[in-house]
C-alpha cells in the first residue's frame, strides 16, 4: 500500500491507530477524535490511518502466562502504519502498553504513550490516590504503577472477588458485545471503589467504552480521552510530538 500523499497545505501530521484490542474500542477512539476535533467541514480533519486486527494475541493471557506473546503481531502493526505513512502511533488499548518500549524500538515513528499521558493529566488534577479499574493484564504486569507512583501517586485496586468480576464485565461483557451488562458490573465494583480513592481510572478501554464521568462524584479518568484528545493537537499541529 503506497504512502497518504498530503490533501492540502498545512502541515499536519497523521494519526496511525493500532487497534483491533477489542475492535468496539478501536471505533470509540476513532470516533472520540472526530468529535474531539475543532472542525467546520470535512477538510478540517486529520487524516487517520486504522490498522483493526482483532488477531493479536490476547495481551492479558500472555501476561498470566497462559497464552502466546502479541509483541510481534503489535510490531508488525506498527511496522505497517509506519510504512503506509502515520506520522505517529496510538495505541487503544492499555494492557498492550506492557509492550511498548519494544514497539518504539522497533519503529522509527513515535508511540504516544496512552499510560505515560494519562499519568501526566492525573498529576494535573492534584490527585494523590486513584482508583484503577483494569485487567489482571495490566495489574500484573504493573503497565500504571511505574507512571503513577513516580509521580508519587497511589494505586487502589478492587478485592480479588471484584477484580474477577471486573474481568468478567471486560470479556464476557463489553469484548462480547454484552455493554449493558458489563456496565452494570463494573458500575457497582466502581463504585465501592470510589470510596477509597480521589479519582478513578478506566484502565481498560472496554471499562472507557461503559463507563461514564457522570457517574461518579470523584474525576472518572479516561486514557481514551486522553489520548484522542493528544492526538489531535499533535495532529493538527498545536502540540508537538
Amino acid at each position: 500500500m503506497p504512502k497518504i500523499k498530503g490533501l492540502n497545505m498545512r502541515e499536519e501530521k497523521i494519526i496511525g491507530i493500532l487497534g483491533g484490542m477489542g475492535p468496539l474500542a478501536t471505533v470509540e477512539l476513532f470516533k472520540r477524535i472526530v468529535l474531539k476535533t475543532p472542525a467546520q467541514r470535512d477538510q478540517e480533519h486529520p487524516r487517520i490511518l486504522i490498522y483493526n486486527n482483532p488477531k493479536i494475541p490476547d495481551r492479558t493471557a500472555y501476561l498470566l502466562g497462559k497464552g502466546e506473546s502479541p509483541l510481534s503481531a503489535l510490531i508488525d502493526g506498527a511496522k505497517g502504519l509506519e510504512e503506509w505513512g502515520a506520522d505517529f502511533i496510538i495505541m487503544p488499548c492499555n494492557t498492550a502498553h506492557f509492550f511498548a518500549r519494544e514497539i518504539q524500538k522497533a519503529i522509527s515513528i513515535p508511540l504516544v504513550n496512552m499510560i505515560e499521558k494519562t499519568a501526566e493529566h492525573i498529576d494535573t488534577l492534584g490527585i494523590k490516590k486513584v482508583g484503577l479499574l483494569a485487567t489482571d493484564g495490566t495489574i500484573k504486569g504493573m503497565v500504571y504503577h511505574e507512571a503513577l507512583l513516580n509521580m508519587g501517586i497511589e494505586i487502589a485496586l478492587p478485592d480479588r472477588d471484584d477484580q474477577r468480576k471486573v474481568m468478567r464485565a471486560i470479556y464476557e461483557g463489553v469484548k462480547a458485545g454484552n455493554v449493558e451488562w458489563g456496565r452494570a458490573i463494573l458500575l457497582r465494583i466502581a463504585k465501592k471503589l470510589e470510596k477509597r480513592s480521589e479519582g478513578l481510572i478506566a484502565g481498560c478501554t472496554e471499562v472507557s467504552v461503559a463507563l461514564k464521568r457522570g457517574d461518579f462524584n470523584v474525576p472518572l479518568i479516561d486514557p481514551m480521552d486522553v489520548i484522542a484528545e493528544k492526538a489531535v493537537k499533535i495532529a493538527l499541529g498545536i502540540e508537538e510530538l
